[in-house]
């Protein structure tokens, strides 16, 4: 038996007087004149054969059968923006939200194998030092330290600990007496000014002046390999230049801080392209 093909107009139009009440006020929703909002209802009801709305003189009133429909209608459109969110959602890039070091020296140079895996998913990466709310700024995941003691994200995946030794350029290291964290500047950045001091503590040298802090631990790696002073970091940040010779490891012992990278994530359920990137970054940081 065949049947008619619903027009999606007349659709739409019913589900906004259902929820507006009012045939000028629907007008003004749609961006349509009264009389064309009156002509798609008219079509539909043709169409179903059924009345949906009573008319009055100035007002009109939802019928028992137009009342239901209405609310089927609600609950499938609604499945169908969640349909549309979805598939928008899975064809857009991720959009990372990270600490500027991190993102620059740990995830981006890892990024290709990411790719090369998985070319479907783009990755889109933003930084920022301030607390990110997900649904609010419209990113995928966001990586954060958490420190000791304070509970993980609800969701969250655990990536790795934040360990942290000391590193200087070749023509410092050959300058230095042995005394080196006396002998030479010492170089940090705002976002951990309590590093230095805590390894000196944890490796047992006495405590010097205090450091001097860049506004990232970035700037302060380049302000080593120029020569300034000595960095505290992650041995993971500097690992090309320790290998190529432009920073030299001035101590074998990495001392852990006690703070933890964690990929925080949406509540509920990840869609496929989130999920696949979050198994792939807690891989990499356990490799």
């Amino acid at each position: 038996m065949h049947r008619p093909i619903l027009p999606f107009e007349s659709l739409w139009a019913f589900r906004v007087i259902a929820e507006t009440g009012s045939l000028t006020a629907a007008a003004a929703v749609l961006g349509i004149t009264q009389p064309a909002v009156s002509k798609r209802l008219r079509n539909l009801e043709v169409v179903l054969g059924c009345p949906l709305v009573r008319r009055g003189v100035n007002a009109i009133a939802l019928t028992e059968a137009g009342q239901h429909f209405a609310d089927e209608l609600r609950s499938g459109f609604t499945q169908i923006q969640a349909a549309v969110d979805h598939l928008r959602a899975e064809r857009s890039p991720l959009r990372i939200r990270a600490y500027t070091t991190w993102a620059l020296r740990w995830l981006i140079p890892r990024l290709p194998r990411f790719h090369a895996d998985h070319p479907g998913i783009d990755v889109e990466v933003s930084t920022s030092t301030a607390v990110v709310d997900l649904a609010r700024e419209g990113v995928d995941a966001a990586v954060r330290t958490v420190a000791k003691g304070t509970p993980p994200p609800p969701g969250g995946r655990r990536l790795q600990s934040v360990d942290i030794s000391p590193f200087a350029a070749p023509a410092m290291v050959a300058g230095m007496s042995g005394h080196w964290p006396a002998s030479a500047r010492l170089l940090g950045s705002r976002i951990r000014p309590g590093d230095w001091e805590l390894w000196q503590r944890e490796a047992g040298f006495a405590a010097t002046q205090p450091p001097l802090l860049f506004e990232s631990t970035t700037l302060a790696i380049q302000a080593a390999m120029e020569g300034l002073g000595i960095v505290i970091c992650s041995p993971s940040f500097v690992r090309e230049e320790v290998e190529t010779g432009r920073l030299v490891r001035l101590s074998e012992t990495s001392i852990p801080t006690g703070d933890l990278y964690w990929l925080f994530l949406p509540t509920g359920r990840l869609g496929d392209a989130i999920g696949t990137f979050a198994d792939w970054l807690v891989r990499e940081a356990r490799s």
